[in-house]
């Protein structure tokens, strides 16, 4: 296997590994019980999964290396997939405090 393939995979899973404790870490800042809602908690957790899917996308499922419609068709779902997320949550917010 090449090397510089190798290094890049090992690097984007350190990454994808930081990306996770760190999600871990920002879920429990708040200190507060663990099933009381938080907007600003909820938003970067589903950001950095976000940003996560683009990493696995890109390095894990060779998107990188496909056609630019490809691409560019994967980052919208994943924007697409960030709209929703986010818009279900707020709008669940406003009708549940409502």
């Amino acid at each position: 296997m090449n090397t510089g393939f190798e290094k890049r995979l090992i690097v984007a899973w350190l990454v994808l590994s930081a990306m996770t404790v760190t999600q871990l870490a920002v879920g429990s800042l708040d200190g507060r019980a663990a099933f009381e809602p938080n907007a600003a908690i909820t938003v970067s957790a589903i950001v950095i999964a976000l940003v996560k899917v683009r990493i696995i996308f890109r390095e894990f499922m060779d998107v990188r290396h496909a056609p630019l419609w490809l691409c560019r068709l994967t980052d919208l779902w994943v924007g697409f997939a960030g709209v929703c997320l986010l818009g279900c949550y707020f709008a669940g917010r406003a009708f549940s405090t409502g």
